[in-house]
């Protein structure tokens, strides 16, 4: 059984793999035996990130590349398949926010700054679907066997999240997409190819720290409300995604297309009361 569970002998693609996120993705992937391209565009931070797990006895390769960009990411794919020789997962992990996407409470909503909105919206749905036309190609044509795509959704793809209107599109689109490009996969390719994806609740990183938590430890506002509809009554730990992701990677999951796996404390499914 625990065979199933590994990524022994597999190489899978980290887009975002310089993010916080991304980092306990590529270890994941790295603890369960597998080999990783670690893609971002801080080539500092990739090149940093590769050496440590190559320092460790794994293997990784620092890939310097713009999820937007199609030429990045075929020259990216290039270098992947030239240094491993084959290609057998991708995890999507790249997008996010920005702070022209941001609508604050006192603001005019009929004069939001829609550009930005935009802008963050094209970020987390082209930056899955660009990646996937490339490297998922790479994947069908290897004949390597069985491989999988996994898209990071979010939280704020399933309700009304507030001030973040560019950034719950972008995710409620990738739910979408994940579900309908699963299914022209299996159309085509039968099992070898599957796409799932993972909605992570609210995880406690440097990038949000100051929006949830107060210098003294306790929660702002926002992260008060955070913390009543999370029956765990916590944030998550960036660590406890490893295993969903390592699972839908893994040969374990098989049988498993077009699904989302919450992880989340509960956050989705709690009715308040």
């Amino acid at each position: 059984m625990s065979e199933n569970f590994s990524l022994r002998d597999k190489v899978v693609v980290v887009t975002g793999g310089t993010g916080i996120l991304g980092n306990s993705f590529i270890n994941g992937i790295v603890e369960a035996g597998g080999a990783v391209a670690i893609l971002g565009r801080s080539e500092a931070v990739a090149r940093e990130r590769a050496q440590a797990i190559n320092d460790q006895g794994g293997r990784a390769l620092a890939v310097v590349a713009d999820v937007m960009e199609e030429e990045d990411l075929r020259r990216a794919c290039n270098e992947v398949m030239s240094t491993f020789g084959r290609l057998n997962g991708l995890v999507n992990a790249a997008g996010g926010n920005a702070p022209d996407g941001v609508l604050d409470a006192e603001e005019d909503v009929f004069k939001m700054n829609l550009a930005g909105m935009k802008r963050v919206m094209e970020l987390n749905l082209w930056g899955t679907i660009l990646p996937t036309q490339i490297f998922g190609q790479a994947m069908a044509e290897s004949g390597t066997g069985r491989g999988s795509i996994v898209n990071i959704s979010s939280m704020n793809s399933k309700r009304a999240i507030t001030k973040v209107l560019g950034y719950n599109m972008g995710k409620a689109a990738v739910d979408y997409y994940n579900q309908w490009f699963a299914v022209e996969m299996a159309n085509r390719y039968g099992d070898k190819l599957r796409m799932n994806a993972i909605a992570p609740g609210f995880f406690l990183t440097e990038q949000n720290r100051s929006l949830l938590t107060t210098p003294d430890g306790g929660f702002t506002a926002r992260g008060e409300l955070v913390i009543r509809q999370t029956p765990f009554k916590r944030f998550g730990h960036p660590d406890e995604l490893k295993g969903a992701l390592v699972w839908l990677l893994s040969d374990a999951s098989q049988f498993v297309t077009g699904s989302m796996i919450c992880v989340d404390g509960g956050f989705s499914v709690f009715g308040g009361v």
